[in-house]
């Protein structure tokens, strides 16, 4: 019969690319983690949080909807963000210290990555502070598609003044009134309120 442990490493196999399963597997019980697969977020893509008081256990959240590069992307993201809070728990969420972490666990898993998003990467982990535009150009590149099927654009390849609904929510319709760092002001036309959204939202362009 199959053991817990090869079950586990059977629903990993899921959501990362091969080569990165065994590590990861490790990594979670090293650092006593709880890995939560969440359903499909548009404000987020991963978060990390600390151990409750009275609680021993981290726990790491990932879209489970994520391309398996792009899955292995965010974790590393948030595993960044746990030693963070080990080595310097005072420290700025996205800080000097995060930054230097996160680096060295891309540059230490570059080649789980595709061959063709790492040129990128290793320019992205040469760069501290790491840059943002580029961080969202190796999401856009990681996110991958079914076969035949076009990507979708984002916000952030969208002029101001655009017209567009969110993809995965296509309900309301928004007017995109200029960037804000990593997000976009923009404005419900349904209801005139005003919003910030990831310039890495998936949209629907109107005509």
């Amino acid at each position: 019969m199959e053991n817990t442990a090869d079950k586990y490493r059977a629903i990993l196999g899921r959501y990362l690319p091969g080569a990165a399963v065994e590590w990861v597997y490790g990594y979670l019980n090293l650092h006593r983690i709880h890995l939560h697969i969440a359903r499909e977020r548009r404000t987020k893509l991963g978060d990390y949080r600390r151990p409750y008081p009275g609680h021993e256990r981290h726990e790491i959240s990932v879209n489970g909807d994520l391309s398996k590069p792009l899955f292995l992307w965010v974790f590393l993201h948030e595993a960044a963000h746990l030693e963070t809070r080990l080595t310097h728990p005072h420290a700025q969420p996205h800080g000097h210290e995060w930054q230097a972490h996160y680096a060295r666990l891309l540059a230490d898993h570059i080649d789980w990555f595709p061959t063709d998003t790492q040129p990128l990467i290793a320019r992205y982990i040469r760069r501290i502070p790491l840059n943002r535009v580029l961080c969202r150009q190796i999401e856009t590149a990681l996110r991958g598609q079914a076969p035949g099927q076009q990507p979708s654009p984002t916000l952030d390849q969208q002029p101001v003044g655009i017209r567009f609904r969110l993809k995965n929510s296509p309900e309301r319709l928004f007017e995109a009134l200029g960037k804000r760092r990593t997000r976009w002001l923009c404005r419900c036309l349904d209801d005139g309120r005003q919003y910030l959204v990831s310039g890495a939202a998936e949209i629907i362009p109107e005509c």
